[in-house]
Protein backbone atom coordinates (compact mmCIF):
# COMPACT_ATOMS: atom_id res chain seq x y z
CA UNK A 1 0.00 0.00 0.00
CA UNK A 2 1.38 3.36 -1.11
CA UNK A 3 4.50 1.59 -2.42
CA UNK A 4 5.23 -0.11 0.91
CA UNK A 5 4.84 -3.84 1.51
CA UNK A 6 3.32 -5.03 4.78
CA UNK A 7 2.94 -8.60 6.04
CA UNK A 8 -0.33 -9.73 7.57
CA UNK A 9 -1.11 -13.06 9.18
CA UNK A 10 -4.36 -14.85 10.01
CA UNK A 11 -6.76 -12.50 11.73
CA UNK A 12 -4.84 -9.38 10.66
CA UNK A 13 -5.98 -6.67 8.26
CA UNK A 14 -4.54 -3.45 6.93
CA UNK A 15 -6.50 -0.58 5.41
CA UNK A 16 -6.55 3.19 5.22
CA UNK A 17 -8.13 5.33 7.91
CA UNK A 18 -10.32 6.77 5.16
CA UNK A 19 -11.65 3.27 4.41
CA UNK A 20 -12.59 2.77 8.05
CA UNK A 21 -14.19 6.20 8.09
CA UNK A 22 -16.50 5.12 5.26
CA UNK A 23 -17.23 1.69 6.79
CA UNK A 24 -17.95 3.14 10.23
CA UNK A 25 -19.98 6.00 8.68
CA UNK A 26 -18.01 8.64 10.58
CA UNK A 27 -17.59 12.28 9.50
CA UNK A 28 -14.15 12.69 11.05
CA UNK A 29 -11.09 10.49 11.37
CA UNK A 30 -10.77 11.08 15.11
CA UNK A 31 -14.13 9.33 15.49
CA UNK A 32 -12.68 6.28 13.74
CA UNK A 33 -9.71 6.22 16.08
CA UNK A 34 -11.98 6.48 19.13
CA UNK A 35 -13.92 3.41 17.90
CA UNK A 36 -10.69 1.46 17.43
CA UNK A 37 -9.55 2.51 20.90
CA UNK A 38 -12.85 1.33 22.35
CA UNK A 39 -12.54 -2.08 20.64
CA UNK A 40 -8.99 -2.38 21.95
CA UNK A 41 -10.12 -1.53 25.49
CA UNK A 42 -12.75 -4.27 25.19
CA UNK A 43 -9.95 -6.66 24.15
CA UNK A 44 -11.51 -7.39 20.75
CA UNK A 45 -8.59 -6.08 18.69
CA UNK A 46 -5.10 -4.60 18.82
CA UNK A 47 -4.15 -1.94 16.30
CA UNK A 48 -1.36 0.37 15.20
CA UNK A 49 -1.14 3.39 12.90
CA UNK A 50 1.27 3.25 9.97
CA UNK A 51 2.29 5.37 7.03
CA UNK A 52 2.16 8.76 8.76
CA UNK A 53 -1.10 7.73 10.49
CA UNK A 54 -2.84 7.19 7.17
CA UNK A 55 -2.99 3.41 7.51
CA UNK A 56 -4.36 1.13 10.20
CA UNK A 57 -3.17 -2.40 10.90
CA UNK A 58 -5.40 -4.31 13.29
CA UNK A 59 -5.61 -7.86 14.57
CA UNK A 60 -8.52 -9.86 15.96
CA UNK A 61 -7.41 -10.77 19.47
CA UNK A 62 -8.80 -14.29 19.76
CA UNK A 63 -8.56 -15.29 16.12
CA UNK A 64 -6.55 -18.52 16.75
CA UNK A 65 -9.04 -19.65 19.41
CA UNK A 66 -12.22 -18.82 17.50
CA UNK A 67 -11.00 -19.91 14.05
CA UNK A 68 -9.16 -23.13 14.68
CA UNK A 69 -9.80 -24.39 11.15
CA UNK A 70 -7.60 -21.58 9.80
CA UNK A 71 -4.34 -22.68 11.38
CA UNK A 72 -2.33 -22.00 8.23
CA UNK A 73 -0.75 -18.62 7.51
CA UNK A 74 -2.96 -17.29 4.77
CA UNK A 75 -3.40 -13.51 4.45
CA UNK A 76 -6.98 -12.45 3.96
CA UNK A 77 -7.64 -10.75 0.65
CA UNK A 78 -8.93 -7.21 0.81
CA UNK A 79 -12.74 -6.90 0.90
CA UNK A 80 -13.23 -10.66 1.30
CA UNK A 81 -12.34 -10.97 4.98
CA UNK A 82 -14.67 -13.14 7.04
CA UNK A 83 -14.21 -14.77 10.39
CA UNK A 84 -16.36 -16.65 12.85
CA UNK A 85 -17.37 -14.26 15.60
CA UNK A 86 -18.43 -15.96 18.85
CA UNK A 87 -22.04 -15.50 19.91
CA UNK A 88 -20.94 -14.65 23.46
CA UNK A 89 -19.00 -11.66 22.12
CA UNK A 90 -21.95 -10.54 20.05
CA UNK A 91 -24.03 -10.53 23.23
CA UNK A 92 -21.36 -8.42 24.94
CA UNK A 93 -21.40 -5.89 22.11
CA UNK A 94 -25.18 -5.82 21.91
CA UNK A 95 -25.43 -5.29 25.68
CA UNK A 96 -23.00 -2.36 25.82
CA UNK A 97 -25.57 0.29 24.94
CA UNK A 98 -28.00 1.52 22.34
CA UNK A 99 -27.58 -0.45 19.12
CA UNK A 100 -27.04 1.07 15.71
CA UNK A 101 -28.52 -0.37 12.53
CA UNK A 102 -25.20 -2.06 11.79
CA UNK A 103 -25.12 -3.60 15.27
CA UNK A 104 -28.61 -4.97 14.72
CA UNK A 105 -27.70 -6.43 11.33
CA UNK A 106 -24.68 -8.11 12.94
CA UNK A 107 -26.96 -9.53 15.62
CA UNK A 108 -29.37 -10.88 13.00
CA UNK A 109 -26.60 -12.45 10.89
CA UNK A 110 -24.88 -14.12 13.81
CA UNK A 111 -28.17 -15.69 14.97
CA UNK A 112 -29.33 -16.97 11.56
CA UNK A 113 -30.12 -20.71 11.57
CA UNK A 114 -30.80 -22.83 8.50
CA UNK A 115 -32.05 -26.42 8.23
CA UNK A 116 -31.76 -27.16 11.92
CA UNK A 117 -34.25 -29.87 12.89
CA UNK A 118 -34.56 -28.39 16.40
CA UNK A 119 -35.57 -24.91 15.16
CA UNK A 120 -39.09 -24.52 13.75
CA UNK A 121 -39.31 -22.92 10.33
CA UNK A 122 -35.57 -23.11 9.63
CA UNK A 123 -36.21 -25.62 6.84
CA UNK A 124 -38.00 -22.88 4.89
CA UNK A 125 -35.09 -20.44 5.04
CA UNK A 126 -32.44 -18.88 7.29
CA UNK A 127 -34.51 -17.91 10.34
CA UNK A 128 -33.21 -15.64 13.10
CA UNK A 129 -33.28 -17.64 16.33
CA UNK A 130 -32.03 -16.25 19.63
CA UNK A 131 -31.50 -19.70 21.13
CA UNK A 132 -33.99 -19.70 23.97
CA UNK A 133 -33.94 -23.52 24.06
CA UNK A 134 -37.55 -23.74 22.86
CA UNK A 135 -36.79 -24.11 19.15
CA UNK A 136 -39.38 -21.38 18.51
CA UNK A 137 -38.03 -18.38 16.55
CA UNK A 138 -41.05 -16.21 17.32
CA UNK A 139 -40.06 -12.95 19.00
CA UNK A 140 -41.82 -9.72 19.98
CA UNK A 141 -40.86 -6.14 19.19
CA UNK A 142 -40.84 -5.52 22.95
CA UNK A 143 -38.20 -8.19 23.60
CA UNK A 144 -36.14 -6.97 20.64
CA UNK A 145 -36.37 -3.44 22.03
CA UNK A 146 -35.01 -4.64 25.37
CA UNK A 147 -32.24 -6.51 23.58
CA UNK A 148 -31.18 -3.57 21.40
CA UNK A 149 -31.83 -0.72 23.83
CA UNK A 150 -34.58 0.74 21.63
CA UNK A 151 -38.26 1.50 22.01
CA UNK A 152 -40.87 -0.85 20.58
CA UNK A 153 -41.83 1.78 17.98
CA UNK A 154 -38.17 2.21 16.94
CA UNK A 155 -37.82 -1.56 16.48
CA UNK A 156 -40.93 -1.60 14.30
CA UNK A 157 -39.66 1.25 12.12
CA UNK A 158 -36.18 -0.28 11.81
CA UNK A 159 -37.39 -3.76 10.85
CA UNK A 160 -39.73 -2.30 8.24
CA UNK A 161 -36.81 -0.29 6.86
CA UNK A 162 -34.61 -3.41 6.67
CA UNK A 163 -37.45 -5.25 4.94
CA UNK A 164 -37.90 -2.46 2.40
CA UNK A 165 -34.19 -2.63 1.65
CA UNK A 166 -34.60 -6.43 1.25
CA UNK A 167 -32.19 -7.34 4.05
CA UNK A 168 -34.85 -9.36 5.87
CA UNK A 169 -38.28 -10.91 5.41
CA UNK A 170 -40.48 -10.05 8.39
CA UNK A 171 -43.51 -12.22 9.12
CA UNK A 172 -45.75 -10.87 11.87
CA UNK A 173 -48.78 -12.57 13.38
CA UNK A 174 -51.69 -10.90 15.12
CA UNK A 175 -52.22 -10.94 18.86
CA UNK A 176 -49.46 -12.14 21.15
CA UNK A 177 -47.94 -14.67 18.76
CA UNK A 178 -45.04 -12.41 17.73
CA UNK A 179 -42.94 -12.20 14.58
CA UNK A 180 -40.50 -14.37 12.66
CA UNK A 181 -37.47 -12.81 10.95
CA UNK A 182 -35.86 -14.44 7.92
CA UNK A 183 -32.48 -13.26 6.65
CA UNK A 184 -32.38 -12.52 2.93
CA UNK A 185 -29.25 -13.25 0.88
CA UNK A 186 -27.82 -15.45 3.64
CA UNK A 187 -27.74 -18.54 1.43
CA UNK A 188 -26.16 -16.76 -1.53
CA UNK A 189 -23.47 -15.19 0.66
CA UNK A 190 -22.67 -18.16 2.87
CA UNK A 191 -23.26 -21.09 0.50
CA UNK A 192 -23.35 -19.51 -2.97
CA UNK A 193 -26.86 -20.85 -3.63
CA UNK A 194 -30.07 -19.03 -4.44
CA UNK A 195 -32.18 -17.73 -1.61
CA UNK A 196 -35.72 -19.03 -1.16
CA UNK A 197 -39.05 -17.23 -1.17
CA UNK A 198 -40.78 -17.24 2.22
CA UNK A 199 -44.55 -17.81 2.29
CA UNK A 200 -46.37 -16.64 5.41
CA UNK A 201 -49.10 -19.29 5.25
CA UNK A 202 -46.57 -22.10 4.93
CA UNK A 203 -44.64 -20.81 7.94
CA UNK A 204 -47.87 -20.49 9.92
CA UNK A 205 -48.87 -24.08 9.15
CA UNK A 206 -45.45 -25.42 10.13
CA UNK A 207 -45.43 -23.48 13.39
CA UNK A 208 -49.15 -24.03 14.08
CA UNK A 209 -49.95 -20.32 14.02
CA UNK A 210 -53.15 -18.59 12.83
CA UNK A 211 -53.71 -18.01 9.13
CA UNK A 212 -56.22 -15.28 8.43
CA UNK A 213 -58.24 -15.89 5.31
CA UNK A 214 -59.64 -12.92 3.35
CA UNK A 215 -63.20 -12.04 4.38
CA UNK A 216 -64.49 -12.56 0.85
CA UNK A 217 -63.08 -14.99 -1.70
CA UNK A 218 -64.93 -14.75 -4.99
CA UNK A 219 -65.29 -17.59 -7.46
CA UNK A 220 -62.95 -15.78 -9.84
CA UNK A 221 -60.29 -15.37 -7.16
CA UNK A 222 -60.48 -18.94 -5.89
CA UNK A 223 -60.25 -20.35 -9.41
CA UNK A 224 -57.35 -18.25 -10.63
CA UNK A 225 -53.61 -18.85 -10.43
CA UNK A 226 -53.22 -15.63 -8.41
CA UNK A 227 -54.47 -17.47 -5.33
CA UNK A 228 -52.32 -20.54 -5.90
CA UNK A 229 -49.77 -21.33 -8.59
CA UNK A 230 -49.94 -25.02 -7.65
CA UNK A 231 -53.61 -26.00 -7.32
CA UNK A 232 -56.63 -24.75 -9.21
CA UNK A 233 -60.09 -24.52 -7.70
CA UNK A 234 -61.45 -27.16 -10.08
CA UNK A 235 -59.12 -29.81 -8.62
CA UNK A 236 -60.69 -29.52 -5.16
CA UNK A 237 -63.83 -31.23 -3.92
CA UNK A 238 -65.32 -30.30 -0.56
CA UNK A 239 -67.85 -32.82 0.70
CA UNK A 240 -71.20 -31.37 1.71
CA UNK A 241 -71.43 -30.94 5.45
CA UNK A 242 -72.75 -28.68 8.18
CA UNK A 243 -69.40 -26.98 8.72
CA UNK A 244 -69.49 -23.32 9.71
CA UNK A 245 -66.44 -22.70 7.46
CA UNK A 246 -67.49 -21.69 3.90
CA UNK A 247 -66.44 -23.93 1.01
CA UNK A 248 -64.53 -21.06 -0.61
CA UNK A 249 -62.41 -20.72 2.52
CA UNK A 250 -61.85 -24.46 2.71
CA UNK A 251 -60.60 -24.51 -0.90
CA UNK A 252 -58.26 -21.64 -0.09
CA UNK A 253 -56.88 -23.67 2.83
CA UNK A 254 -56.41 -26.77 0.66
CA UNK A 255 -54.49 -24.72 -1.90
CA UNK A 256 -52.12 -23.46 0.79
CA UNK A 257 -51.65 -26.96 2.22
CA UNK A 258 -50.88 -28.29 -1.27
CA UNK A 259 -48.29 -25.56 -1.82
CA UNK A 260 -46.64 -26.51 1.45
CA UNK A 261 -46.60 -30.23 0.55
CA UNK A 262 -45.26 -29.40 -2.91
CA UNK A 263 -42.38 -27.45 -1.33
CA UNK A 264 -41.68 -30.49 0.84
CA UNK A 265 -41.19 -32.69 -2.22
CA UNK A 266 -44.53 -34.51 -2.65
CA UNK A 267 -44.66 -34.72 -6.49
CA UNK A 268 -48.42 -35.21 -6.80
CA UNK A 269 -49.00 -31.69 -5.47
CA UNK A 270 -47.39 -30.23 -8.58
CA UNK A 271 -49.57 -32.14 -11.03
CA UNK A 272 -52.50 -30.27 -12.60
CA UNK A 273 -54.59 -33.48 -12.71
CA UNK A 274 -54.26 -34.40 -9.03
CA UNK A 275 -57.56 -34.41 -7.14
CA UNK A 276 -58.02 -33.10 -3.59
CA UNK A 277 -61.03 -34.42 -1.66
CA UNK A 278 -61.81 -32.83 1.68
CA UNK A 279 -64.20 -34.72 3.96
CA UNK A 280 -65.31 -33.65 7.45
CA UNK A 281 -64.54 -35.76 10.50
CA UNK A 282 -66.37 -33.32 12.78
CA UNK A 283 -68.03 -29.94 12.42
CA UNK A 284 -68.12 -27.02 14.88
CA UNK A 285 -67.57 -29.17 17.94
CA UNK A 286 -65.73 -27.29 20.64
CA UNK A 287 -65.01 -24.68 17.97
CA UNK A 288 -62.80 -27.18 16.13
CA UNK A 289 -63.30 -28.56 12.65
CA UNK A 290 -61.51 -31.78 11.72
CA UNK A 291 -61.15 -32.90 8.14
CA UNK A 292 -59.58 -35.69 6.12
CA UNK A 293 -57.72 -34.52 3.02
CA UNK A 294 -57.20 -37.22 0.38
CA UNK A 295 -54.72 -36.42 -2.38
CA UNK A 296 -55.34 -38.74 -5.33
CA UNK A 297 -53.14 -39.26 -8.36
CA UNK A 298 -55.21 -39.79 -11.56
CA UNK A 299 -52.68 -42.35 -12.79
CA UNK A 300 -52.89 -44.43 -9.64
CA UNK A 301 -49.23 -43.89 -8.76
CA UNK A 302 -49.75 -42.49 -5.27
CA UNK A 303 -52.32 -41.53 -2.72
CA UNK A 304 -51.88 -39.53 0.47
CA UNK A 305 -54.14 -38.88 3.41
CA UNK A 306 -53.78 -36.02 5.87
CA UNK A 307 -55.81 -34.76 8.79
CA UNK A 308 -56.53 -31.06 9.18
CA UNK A 309 -57.70 -29.40 12.37
CA UNK A 310 -59.17 -25.96 11.74
CA UNK A 311 -60.15 -23.55 14.50
CA UNK A 312 -61.35 -19.93 14.38
CA UNK A 313 -59.11 -16.98 15.18
CA UNK A 314 -59.79 -13.94 17.34
CA UNK A 315 -62.77 -12.85 15.28
CA UNK A 316 -65.90 -14.80 14.38
CA UNK A 317 -65.60 -17.79 12.09
CA UNK A 318 -67.97 -16.24 9.59
CA UNK A 319 -65.86 -13.10 9.19
CA UNK A 320 -62.21 -14.19 9.37
CA UNK A 321 -61.59 -17.84 10.09
CA UNK A 322 -58.01 -18.56 11.06
CA UNK A 323 -56.35 -21.88 10.60
CA UNK A 324 -53.90 -23.76 12.75
CA UNK A 325 -53.27 -26.72 10.47
CA UNK A 326 -51.92 -29.90 12.01
CA UNK A 327 -51.05 -32.35 9.22
CA UNK A 328 -50.38 -36.01 9.93
CA UNK A 329 -49.47 -38.41 7.11
CA UNK A 330 -51.69 -41.47 7.27
CA UNK A 331 -50.90 -43.27 4.04
CA UNK A 332 -48.27 -43.48 1.34
CA UNK A 333 -48.03 -44.93 -2.09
Amino acid sequence: MEHITYTVGPGEWICSVTDLQNWFRCRFQHQVLSILKFFEEQNYITYSLLGKNKLVKFKITDWPKDNTILEYNYPCKKDTGFFFFPIAKVHELIGIGKCSEMDILLDLWIHAVYNDATVQGSDSGPVVYYRNNTGNPLTSFHSLGDRWGLSKASVSRLLKKLEEKEYITLISFTGKHGSVIYLNNYLSVMFNISDVMIDKEEIAMKMQLPIHIPEEITVEESGSATVSETVMDTQITVSKNDSCVPDSHMKYIVQKVAELLDSQGIPCCHCSKTRYILSPLSACKDILNQYTLNIICPYGNAAYRFELSISPGDESVQKKPAMAAHTALKGGE
